[in-house]
């Protein structure tokens, strides 16, 4: 989802940004909200407590050594846990956490010459570990409960981020749409699920403006299952009945809606239809069941984009398969 063109344009704009503005300014920052890094994350915390207090960090190596006979394989701790087969790791990483967010004021100045973004970092990488931790038990006990627990860590780390931030920060989140919009607007809200999009809105109100873009056809980079190669692949024409189709008729290739305070479009929008959602993984074949869903477009966003063709993003590392994905598409017919 990160190594590819586009962000590396980006990361490339923001350090030429960041290097252009007066001495004395606040940068900039890049900075992730997942939780999908529980290895790198724990090696982030005993990396900073090593350079700051060694006692410290053989404290961290011990809690975190809860889950070495699991290896890398961080998911069959999961199902070891969840199961009884093996015993879990909660207090010790819920510890860990404690014992930094106590400490927080003498570790952040044990050494002089680290900067002080580094204390913020190491500790948000310690909450990542003990969010991580309950996610993976959560994985083999319901959907329901794994998606909520995912996005509310999102929203946690945004709020922990604007804290830091001050009151004159300011944050733009780029997800998938399934994580900005406001789940209440969507199948997902009625089924019990939540999102960034809601937890934020609930929040700040007025002060957050949540963006979704839509698209007609084209081409996206996505994998067949999770954890899969990136494939380019040949994004169906929405079906009819969909929001996508609608904004298509238009016959305006790219365009822009303000829905927050429209009284000509807000009527219009929220009359329930079939959304598209594509994702880290995207299944033509299937693609009714797996990527469409009822929704309310005007309460589930404060603005949309629509680009009626898009491209897939390309990869740093091209492999054949994903260049083969683009020469030959999926048919429509499947897309039942």
């Amino acid at each position: 989802m990160w190594r590819n063109s586009d962000v590396l344009e980006f990361v490339s704009w923001l350090r030429d940004y960041n290097d252009s503005l007066p001495n004395g300014t606040r940068k900039a920052g890049f900075y992730g909200m997942d939780l999908y890094s529980f290895h790198s994350s724990s090696r982030a915390v005993l990396d900073y407590l090593d350079k700051v207090d060694r006692e410290a960090a053989q404290r961290a190596r011990y809690r975190y050594g809860c889950f070495e006979q699991f290896g890398e394989d961080i998911q069959a701790y999961g199902y070891a846990a969840s199961f009884g087969l093996s015993k879990t790791c909660e207090d010790e990483v819920v510890s860990q956490l404690v014992e930094m967010t106590r400490r927080a004021v003498d570790l952040a100045s044990r050494d002089g010459r680290i900067e002080p973004d580094e204390f913020f970092t190491a500790k948000q990488n310690a909450r990542v570990v003990k969010n991580a931790e309950r996610y993976y038990r959560a994985m083999f006990n319901g959907g329901i409960s794994c998606w909520n627990l995912r996005d509310r860590h999102m929203a946690e780390t945004l709020d922990q981020l604007l804290t830091h931030l001050g009151p004159s920060g300011k944050i733009v989140v780029w997800a998938h749409n399934s994580h900005l919009g406001d789940a209440r607007a969507t199948e997902m809200g009625q089924h019990g699920e939540l999102n960034v999009g809601q937890l934020v809105r609930e929040k700040y109100g007025s002060d957050a403006v949540l963006i979704g873009f839509t698209t007609y056809t084209g081409s996206v980079t996505a994998a067949s299952n999770w954890d899969g190669p990136a494939e380019q692949k040949h994004v169906q024409p929405a079906l009819s009945d969909s929001f996508e189709a609608l904004l298509h008729a238009t016959l305006m290739p790219n365009f822009l809606m303000v829905l927050r305070g429209s009284k000509f479009l807000a009527p219009i929008l929220n009359q329930e239809r079939l959304e598209r959602a594509i994702g880290v993984v995207y299944l033509p074949r299937s693609e009714r069941v797996s990527h469409y869903f009822g929704a309310r477009l005007a309460d589930q966003f404060d603005v949309v984009v629509h680009l009626d063709e898009t491209r897939g993003l390309q990869p740093l590392e091209i492999t054949s398969k994903w260049e083969r994905g683009g020469e030959v598409p999926e048919t429509y017919p499947f897309a039942v």
